[in-house]
């Protein structure tokens, strides 16, 4: 029977292995949680508007019908190595995974462009359920902190959010900060004005939310406005610390004193990306994402599959030349499916298929009533709205998108709460570090 080793549980694996599940083929799928992780929400759980099991499910009960057909087994585990050679995968435990097929789905962590070792600690980023939870505390802190301030400098600083990167994790963050400060907290405290708060959303290119046409990126930088963040476009963050941040809007360095800075600007391929690389000769872009083969293939390789945000992919459309897929769920949820059914071809002896990617659309939620969209409809094309309508549709299809019943239920249950109370229930953080008592 043919063996098969998928590796990372996103959004491309899970429904890789669904794929393959109702096959004659023995699948093993291979991650280092033992959680499939909702990432486009999981800004919510940093901002406490969630809490993590709304966003998250254990990957045996997600695929559990799969497990029960005999044809899946979930496993545990780090992979530290790939013999392309021999065609095994190997773990952290010192296991060996055989393998005739492999599929890579190892998704992407941070980018701080060169700057990792003395910017991260001072930028923590969002794509696991630990940088939420870190997140969350730090910013729940900085108003307990702003409370505990007597210097009026110092306290300014507490309550200044700076977020970087204008993308929709960072669009969406900057417009959150501004609703807990300006609605969730006010009249939670007695020596600081929570809607004092100062939140700025710095932005290395010229506008936020570059994906989307000009005019819905104008739309969106007017309703963070609105909401009462500071947009600044075209500035490139040249230094962090503890203290706050340095950047260059063209007019030579300036200082940004914020206490709580939060990165959401670069995005680096999973370091597995350069072990196959090296084990394969395949060419990394950039970012560190494998360039596949039209088929999501690698070059010489074809019993290894890229696909995900690993993949460097493109589209490649009935008509018109071919473009690159975005890093979106819908476009790795595609190309689990299509890897899964081009695997299949290849074990038939048939020819796979070039990858075509079916874009549904763009959209960022930015606060209470305020969002923007593009839809992509048959034989009508585009649709660009925003406002009301917008935030409506993105509230639906994230409910549609969550996995499992009780996940939508509890989320929705979450929202509509939070929506005519203006509340956080998971305003909880573990005990702080205390600083050590002075030395008599």
């Amino acid at each position: 029977m043919t063996k098969v080793v998928i590796i990372g549980c996103g959004f491309g694996g899970i429904e890789a292995a669904r794929s393959l599940a109702k096959s004659n083929v023995d699948v093993t799928l291979v991650d280092r949680t033992n959680h499939h992780l909702f990432q486009p929400l999981l800004y919510q759980v940093a901002t406490a508007g969630l809490s993590a099991p709304s966003i998250a499910a254990p990957i045996r009960h997600i695929l559990r019908k799969q497990i029960a057909r005999g044809r899946l087994t979930v496993l545990m585990g780090e992979v530290v190595d790939i013999d392309v050679a021999n065609r095994a995968v190997a773990l952290d435990s010192g296991e060996r995974l055989p393998y005739d097929e492999l599929i890579v789905a190892a998704g992407a962590t941070h980018s701080y462009f060169g700057h990792e070792a003395d910017w991260a600690p001072h930028a923590p980023g969002l794509k696991t359920l630990a940088d939420a939870f870190e997140l969350r505390r730090r910013v729940l802190l900085a108003f307990e902190r702003a409370e505990c301030e007597s210097d009026p400098a110092e306290r300014a600083a507490w309550l200044s959010f700076a977020v970087v990167g204008g993308g929709p994790t960072g669009v969406e963050m900057a417009g959150t900060l501004a609703e807990i400060a300006r609605h969730t907290l006010r009249g939670e405290y007695k020596r600081i004005d929570s809607r004092a708060t100062r939140i700025v959303l710095v932005e290395g290119a010229p506008r936020v939310l570059g994906a989307l046409p000009e005019d819905l990126s104008a739309r969106a930088a007017q309703q963070l406005e609105k909401l009462g963040v500071q947009v600044l476009a075209g500035a490139r963050v040249t230094g962090i610390d503890a203290s706050g941040l340095d950047y260059d809007a063209g007019h030579g360095t300036q200082r940004l004193p914020a206490r709580t800075v939060i990165w959401a600007a670069g995005v680096a391929a999973s370091p597995l990306g350069r072990l196959l690389a090296e084990r394969t000769g395949c060419t990394l872009d950039r970012a560190g994402r494998v360039i596949v083969e039209p088929d999501l293939s690698i070059a010489g390789h074809a019993n290894i599959q890229v696909i995900g945000d690993l993949a460097a992919a493109k589209s490649y459309p009935t008509r018109g030349e071919p473009t690159p897929v975005p890093g979106v769920s819908p476009g790795a949820k595609q190309m689990g499916r299509w890897a899964a059914a081009n695997l299949l071809r290849r074990r038939r002896g048939d020819a796979t298929r070039r990858f075509r990617y079916i874009d549904y659309g763009s959209l960022a939620t930015i606060g209470r009533h305020s969002a923007v969209a593009m839809v992509d409809l048959p034989l009508v094309g585009p649709v660009k709205f925003s406002g009301l309508p917008a935030w409506l549709f993105w509230l639906f299809i994230h409910l549609y998108f969550l996995i499992g019943f009780r996940n939508r239920f509890v989320v929705l249950m979450d929202w509509a709460w939070a929506y005519f109370s203006f509340e956080r229930h998971a305003r909880v953080v573990a005990d702080a570090p205390r600083p050590a008592p002075p030395q008599t």
